[in-house]
């Protein structure tokens, strides 16, 4: 008996010291996505290994699900087998306009089959694809498509309005080719019917034999601090890997039904959402816009298991009025980024959603991470590391400057990493030895790439990926996201940049200089709204707020265009000439606190009109939607 006394008493320090152990270090978690993601590399090093590409990933799912449902949009469903024969022929009529390896086209065209069935047909040629952003105009859609250096822009029906508006003298050497219609353009040449006839017939492997996992898909954009959208390079890998990601992070199944209201040029809907279907056997249903009224009664018609969000997604869902709808859907998972730790609960309590997938990341990083939360314990976070991950992944939080917009160094030059629950720059490693690690920034823009890497962090010759945002993590081992760093903001669910819009804005007339940051409203949870401090080359009468209103919404995309405008006499700057925004961005849109003029964008009139107390009030009490 007193010999089993001990072994017990031993066991249960031997438990005790186990808890103490994983309390501190994580290690059950660690080794949790450990098991979920070991499965992923070795997927990922065999493509590489056998020299495989999307397409030839894709014709594999087609082996293996023919006769599945790959898409879903309204009425329509697409099996895999019909997407293949229909992709087939968009790149035997690509071949027939001269349209060939190594080219590159842009895709402008808003959610719906086509889009999927487009890039497809364009990779089994080894053409490579420039997704574009269908907000953008003007200016900026000209610089999207210049810089991609497209020899086709291959658009919808839809968006044919935004392609007029294009300088057409500044892309003498492009085709132009309207998919769904006549898009009334002299210069474009409308596709449908030709495309209907051309063979079904795969075209030869031979085509993409030497296309490898390392080698460039194409081109997503992504708003930085430089201005201009930029197009950051995405290799076959990431397109694998977006949809690998949740596949294996989340324990999707063959036969998951994934609703997605997510725009398909970027990352979440088209990565994420399309690699799903692609690499897991999950079925995509399609919604040409999200709809805050339709969207549980689709996910009930659909039979939808999944569902992806952005945080303001289901901030505009909890906002709906309550329904006997809001439960009777088969939705098992959520995924997206951003889901708000205030809303979390409500989100998944009022909406029984069992599990989320909440991850970070960055359409052109080389690293991620998850939260597969589902425990209440687990909400409100970003992922989590312990000890063993971060020896295997090599993620680190530093210390950050906000003000110098910097990491900050100790006395030995290197970067000082940061405790618990202090924000700072969260970095990914790049390894040499790992190409899966490789940042390979953006199409033909060194600088902007370059800021995008730290050297010397921890020792000399290291180098990391620059996330461009605060992150924190806890006692506990879990990862929450503080806030954006520099010029980017995010407004109603896009990123806004600064630059940009500045430039934009700078060019009116009578404008001597602007400052363009987003600020935070009170009440308002749609992040942080676009405001423009301007300095007038005259006296404001002179400054025509009307036309600079006209001006703005004629040449950004509806979510960029400043809300508020701050008449200010000089626009300060730092020693470096770098525009200085922490006090404004501090002040707000309080206009009881500024002594400035303001003026705002009435969302009835489309105008700025002047900005007082009673106007702030409204929009703080929510008397005005923005």
């Amino acid at each position: 008996m007193n010999s089993l006394m001990k072994a017990g008493a031993a066991a249960v320090a031997a438990y005790a010291g186990w808890r103490y152990i994983d309390n501190t270090y994580h290690i059950l978690n660690d080794m949790r996505y450990a098991k979920k993601f070991l499965p992923l590399k070795k997927a990922l090093e065999q493509a590489q290994a056998e020299g495989m590409n999307i397409s030839d990933l894709w014709r594999k799912s087609v082996e293996k699900w023919g006769q599945n449902e790959s898409i879903v949009y309204e009425d329509r469903i697409y099996t895999y087998n019909q997407v293949d024969t229909a992709s087939n022929k968009v790149a035997n009529w690509a071949t027939s306009r001269g349209i060939s390896r190594g080219d590159t086209v842009a895709l402008f065209m808003e959610n719906r089959p086509e889009f999927i069935i487009t890039w497809l047909g364009f990779a089994k040629i080894g053409v490579q694809v420039a997704m574009i952003n269908t907000s953008i105009r003007k200016r900026g859609l000209l610089h999207c498509v210049k810089i991609s250096k497209c020899k086709m822009l291959f658009f919808g029906v839809e968006l044919s309005e935004s392609v007029l508006g294009l300088d057409m003298s500044e892309l003498n050497d492009v085709q132009f080719a309207c998919q769904g219609g006549d898009p009334h353009i002299p210069a474009a040449v409308v596709v449908d019917g030709d495309i209907a006839a051309a063979s079904t017939d795969s075209p030869s492997a031979a085509i993409t034999k030497d296309i490898g996992m390392n080698d460039v898909f194409g081109y997503i954009y992504t708003s930085g601090t430089t201005g201009l959208p930029k197009a950051a390079i995405i290799k076959h890998s990431k397109m694998v890997t977006f949809g690998a990601f949740v596949v294996h992070g989340c324990d999707l199944k063959v036969g998951d039904r994934n609703y997605c209201v997510l725009p398909l040029f970027h990352s979440a809907g088209g990565g994420l959402g399309v690699g799903m279907m692609v690499y897991g056997g999950v079925t995509i249903i399609i919604k040409r816009k999200f709809s805050a009224s339709s969207f549980w009664a689709d996910c009930i018609k659909y039979k939808a298991t999944v569902t992806q969000y952005i945080g303001e997604l289901a901030r505009y869902l909890l906002a709906s009025p309550a329904s006997a709808l809001d439960k009777k859907h088969q939705v098992r998972i959520a995924l997206g980024n951003g889901l708000r730790p205030e809303v979390w609960d409500e989100f998944q309590e009022r909406f029984n959603i069992a599990e989320i997938g909440e991850f970070y990341g960055a359409t052109e990083g080389n690293g991620a991470l998850l939260n597969h939360c589902v425990e209440p314990g687990d909400r409100g976070a970003v992922g989590r590391q312990g000890w063993l991950l971060k020896k295997m992944m090599g993620h680190r939080i530093v210390k950050f400057n906000v003000v110098e917009e910097e990491p900050i160094r100790g006395s030995d030059g290197f970067c000082i990493e940061c405790g618990v629950d202090e924000p700072g720059e969260m970095l990914f490693p790049i390894k040499q030895e790992d190409p899966t690690t490789h940042f390979v920034g953006y199409k033909d823009n060194k600088e902007g790439t370059a800021k995008k890497i730290a050297v010397d962090v921890f020792m000399k010759g290291d180098k990391y990926f620059r996330t461009g945002d605060l992150l924190k993590k806890d006692s506990r081992g879990f990862i929450h996201f503080v806030d954006r760093i520099g010029d980017t903001f995010r407004w109603k669910g896009e990123n806004c940049s600064t630059t940009e819009v500045t430039e934009v804005m700078s060019i009116f007339k009578n404008v001597e200089e602007c400052n363009v940051y987003g600020v935070q409203i009170p009440n308002n949870a749609d992040g942080r709204a676009p405001m423009c401090a301007i300095t007038p080359s005259g006296e404001l009468e002179d400054l025509d707020m009307a036309g600079l209103a006209k001006h703005a919404h004629d040449e950004l995309p509806s979510y960029a265009v400043p809300i508020f405008i701050r008449i200010v006499p000089k626009v300060n700057v730092t020693a470096t000439f770098k525009h200085q925004k922490v006090a404004l961005r501090k002040d707000g849109c309080d206009v009881t606190q500024i002594k400035d003029p303001m003026f705002w964008m009435n969302p009835k009139t489309k105008c700025y009109e002047p900005f007082t107390a009673k106007e702030y009030n409204k929009i703080v009490t929510k008397q005005s939607r923005l």
